[in-house]
């Protein structure tokens, strides 16, 4: 009996539908869109506090990261260090040991910025105010300054006055907590960008957070917007992260972002060398996705 002749396989078309193909391939798709597009400089700064009293929500990750990825299209960007365990200067390899002259002095000492603030070795155009632990005790100094809720205000103020290059953008990352080093950024920024996680009591504090917004925009910062609102730690393999992403999206259509930030490995590695995940490895999907998050916000420009 004659059997029929095996049929040929594709090998290259067989490879072709394999999840890894398709994930290389979407991957190579935003890189190549991330790189023929050429993004708007603001003509005047963006200063943008990041800011969430719930921790653990990729505040400062997504701090470092988006001025990193705004910095590497050519922007010129700060980061303020808020927050007293100092972990934005870390990953952006800047100096921040408790002799270093930081944000603290800036803020109690009214030592001005100019003489504080650091190059990073990320990009050459990315700089940053660090931390040092001394922060953590300026909440209760401050309570006996006075204007102390300008006083972050009137330095950043004074310092954007007298450099001699535009920086197109300053972050501010926050403790996760509503003191006055977090009022203190909300005074001196015209937006806040919240970054929210894509699971459980994701929406709960956020409306807390928002009251105190309005009411720092009432008495203290007529101009102070939430412009941005950030999903993070997204998981697409999970009903629960969907749902999250969907009702975020239903309450604030305006603000949130198309892209998503989703969980990844690198994106957690990069601080432990001193390095943010668009450095330390351009092609991961972590870095891809904040690439593309800084381009949305390049391009939706400061609100009106």
């Amino acid at each position: 009996m004659k059997h029929p002749e095996p049929t040929e396989v594709n090998s290259v078309g067989a490879f072709d539908d394999t999840p890894l193909a398709r994930e290389l391939s979407e991957i190579t798709r935003r890189k190549l869109a991330l790189a023929a597009q050429r993004l708007p400089l603001p003509p005047k700064t963006r200063v943008l506090t990041v800011a969430n009293q719930k921790g653990g929500v990729g505040k400062t990750t997504t701090t470092v990261n988006l001025a990193a990825a705004l910095a590497r299209s050519g922007a010129r960007v700060l980061v303020i260090d808020l927050d007293p365990q100092g972990n934005a200067s870390t990953a952006l390899g800047i100096e921040h040991r408790s002799e270093t002259v930081s944000v603290y002095d800036v803020i109690i000492g009214d030592v001005p910025m100019a003489g504080v603030v650091q190059k990073s070795p990320e990009f050459e155009s990315l700089y940053c105010l660090p931390a040092t632990i001394h922060l953590a005790g300026a909440e209760i100094e401050l309570v006996s300054l006075v204007a102390r809720e300008q006083r972050l205000h009137t330095a950043l103020d004074q310092f954007l006055a007298e450099s001699p290059d535009l920086f197109h953008y300053v972050f501010i990352d926050c403790p996760p907590s509503l003191g006055l080093l977090t009022i203190n950024a909300f005074v001196a920024a015209q937006e806040v960008l919240i970054p929210i996680q894509c699971e459980y009591y994701a929406l709960e504090g956020l409306s807390q957070l928002l009251n105190n917004i309005k009411l720092i925009e009432r008495h203290l910062n007529p101009v102070l917007t939430v412009s941005t609102i950030l999903l993070t730690m997204y998981d697409s393999r999970t009903n629960l992260a969907n749902q999250v992403a969907q009702d975020v999206r239903d309450h604030f259509p305006d603000q949130v972002l198309n892209t998503l930030i989703p969980r990844s490995v690198r994106i957690s590695e990069a601080p432990s060398y001193g390095q943010t995940v668009i450095s330390y490895d351009t092609n991961s999907t972590g870095s891809l996705s904040y690439l593309e998050a800084a381009a949305e916000i390049a391009r939706r420009g400061a609100p009106q």
